[in-house]
């Protein structure tokens, strides 16, 4: 797969489906959702990410009735009855993979981060601990994916200064960009095997309606998340395939 026009297509999806969503809003006699946050609401904006994630699995195997991404993506967890992913896919009685995709654009960068920090480790600590407990097969840990579309624009990109009022911060945090903060979290995801992949792409308001975006860092790019994927539901399709009659 070509995952470099895959993404760009997906990313013009992204911005056109929240522009259009901005303006269906604003032409609603509501005000409850004018204004950006119209275009949050309304959803779907992901779903380019959503068919190329579908793509993967049924490439690697897997049957469309084994993907679920609109529908019956509900997971028990531990701390919590149960939580709605983005993607989930079930065969044969075992959870293969769950996805949470996920974009923060402006202006507000400062506390949508911490939300989205919160959300993502509280996710991944609550369906694992759900895991650990027995509530899924015990044969392998199920696969955690986690994505992040971030608006490149200069409040993601500039310097940020951190308040130590009694404690210093870790230097990784020192001064950084919330562009840099996302990376440094992704990368901490993954050491604390809280996700098996995760993924940061960037892209401009006004570059990203034609696709355009970056990747600041190749480990956490979209090759290595799809690879990560493919990977496990290989795993899974080779093992139903040897162990039927």
């Amino acid at each position: 797969m070509n995952y470099i026009e895959l993404v760009s297509a997906a990313v013009r999806t992204f911005w056109a489906e929240r522009e259009q969503q901005r303006i269906r809003q604003a032409a609603s006699t509501s005000d409850q959702d004018r204004g950006s946050r119209g275009a949050v609401t309304g959803g779907k904006q992901l779903d380019g990410f959503v068919a190329i994630v579908g793509q993967i699995l049924r490439d690697a195997g897997l049957a469309n009735g084994e993907i679920y991404t609109k529908h019956d993506t509900t997971l028990p967890g531990f701390f919590r009855p149960a939580k709605n992913w983005d993607i989930v896919a079930v065969a044969g009685g075992e959870l293969i993979a769950t996805i949470e995709l996920k974009s923060h654009v402006g202006p507000s960068f400062g506390n949508n981060f911490n939300n989205r920090v919160e959300e993502a480790i509280g996710s991944s600590t609550d369906i694992l601990t759900a895991y650990r407990e027995g509530k899924f097969q015990l044969a392998s840990r199920p696969w955690l994916g986690w994505l992040m579309l971030l608006e490149d624009a200069d409040e993601s990109s500039s310097d940020v200064r951190v308040n130590e009022p009694h404690f210093p911060v870790f230097p990784e945090f020192r001064n950084g960009s919330y562009a840099k903060r996302y990376e440094v979290f992704c990368e901490k995801l993954m050491r604390e095997r809280l996700y098996d992949a995760t993924c940061l792409i960037l892209s401009g308001k006004e570059t990203g309606v034609f696709g355009q975006y970056r990747e600041p860092n190749p480990d956490l790019g979209f090759a290595a998340f799809a690879a990560s994927l493919r990977a496990r539901a290989l795993a899974y399709s080779e093992q139903r395939r040897s162990s039927s009659p």
